[in-house]
């Protein structure tokens, strides 16, 4: 069952799933910011739009990313689910302490240096994609790209066997689908059964690698240290599905939406070719359009802010979505927000990633791959075209195309 997400904002009516606001949500993003930054909706949580609020709101520590805890929030079937059969929470839904001491021992295995190493494997894989389209003048660029190049970095960052990589993918896939906010019991359920499918896999490969560590992250994860403490089997279990659902969602998406966006702006291609694909460019591209269109927190105490001189108040408890994708287009912070620019100089002060404590952990992984499959796909072919219209996903808070087909020569 899906939540109704209708807003209405000065009588226009605001819906997430409609085509519209899939193809562009900022004409809606621009008003809400210029009229209502602070919008408590009709159904009772708080949306945010403005960079300063949306930032203030990822780095202070008033604001939870435990929901379940600590947002009063009515009973629900699915938050009844969740209560009684989730067994561990993911990193991503804990404060600290519990956060900073998890973050502190996972973080060893994502320095720069270990990052970086990985870029031959990420041109290797990017490479063999492309001889396939190569000889074929076209590519589905979703399916046969921006998914297996993330999925398959994952797999080899951990060692995993091969052998069941499909069913990895599926399980995978099937566990994506609970991020969204509009998760209902049956999404919860069939996850569930993912999961029981997926632990007693992956339990056995943990065992045979505490047995056997090699030069592999999830040696490196079951080997960590620090301050006496380790991490225990939930959570090593818990983080490992974390990487396989976070490690490729993330970048699947930016992939795609970077293609297209570069595709429907031709001189920026064109600078591409020219000077090759740069970190600053990655950086204009998440912050023209990232992958992550939300996040969620709840205020521990009451928050006010200043809208025109007059404060605006947010209880306690109350669930606060925070615009990533309106903050990236605030005109205050970025010049002609709208227009994708790869001579901007601030590009880089985007917040596709979230901010604060929960800042991506794979940040530099994602800007990587897509670096090395962007820049890797403009270079190879002279021309490329999209093909038909694109599909968007079906999501509330990840944006991107589950299709995008295109010619290539």
């Amino acid at each position: 069952m899906r939540i109704n997400y209708l807003l209405i904002v000065n009588e226009i009516a605001f819906n997430p799933f409609d085509p519209e606001f899939r193809k562009d949500p900022h004409p809606f993003y621009d008003r809400l910011r210029s009229e209502q930054p602070v919008h408590k909706t009709p159904i009772g949580f708080v949306v945010l739009t403005r960079y300063d609020d949306v930032v203030n709101t990822l780095r202070n520590n008033d604001f939870s990313r435990d929901i379940e805890l600590n947002a009063n929030l009515p009973e629900t079937p699915t938050r009844k689910f969740k209560r009684e059969n989730v067994r561990s929470k993911s990193i991503l839904n804990l404060d600290p302490p519990d956060h900073t001491r998890l973050r502190r021992l996972v973080s060893k295995s994502f320095t720069p240096s270990a990052i970086e190493r990985l870029r031959p494997r990420i041109q290797e894989l990017v490479d063999e994609s492309l001889a396939s389209a190569k000889r074929a003048g076209k590519i589905e660029l979703v399916e046969e790209l921006a998914f297996p190049v993330p999925f398959q970095v994952i797999s080899d960052l951990l060692a995993m066997p091969t052998d069941r990589g499909d069913e990895l993918r599926e399980w995978s896939q099937i566990i994506t689908a609970t991020l969204e906010p509009t998760t209902g019991v049956e999404d919860l359920e069939r996850a569930e059964i993912a999961i029981g499918k997926m632990r007693p896999y992956l339990n056995e490969i943990i065992e045979d690698r505490r047995q056997n560590l090699g030069d592999d992250m999830l040696s490196s994860l079951i080997a960590v240290e620090e301050q006496g403490e380790k991490l225990n089997n939930d959570e090593l279990m818990s983080f490992v599905i974390l990487l396989y659902i976070a490690g490729h969602e993330t970048t699947v998406n930016l992939i795609g939406n970077s293609v297209h966006a570069l595709l429907t702006h031709p001189q920026q291609l064109e600078t591409m070719r020219r000077e090759s694909c740069t970190p600053n460019m990655i950086d204009e591209l998440l912050r023209f359009n990232g992958p992550v269109q939300h996040t969620i927190r709840t205020p521990l105490v009451d928050v006010r802010l200043n809208v025109d001189g007059q404060e605006r108040l947010i209880e306690k408890g109350v669930l606060v979505l925070a615009s990533l994708a309106a903050a990236n287009h605030d005109a205050s912070v970025f010049a002609n927000p709208h227009a994708l620019d790869f001579s901007r100089t601030n590009s880089n002060r985007h917040v596709a990633f979230s901010g604060g404590v929960h800042y991506c952990l794979g940040a530099s992984l994602a800007k990587l791959e897509t670096e090395v499959a962007v820049g890797t796909l403009v270079r190879e072919f002279k021309n490329i075209e999209i093909e038909g219209e694109p599909e968007w996903r079906d999501r509330l808070t990840i944006r991107g195309a589950v299709k995008l087909n295109l010619r290539v020569s």
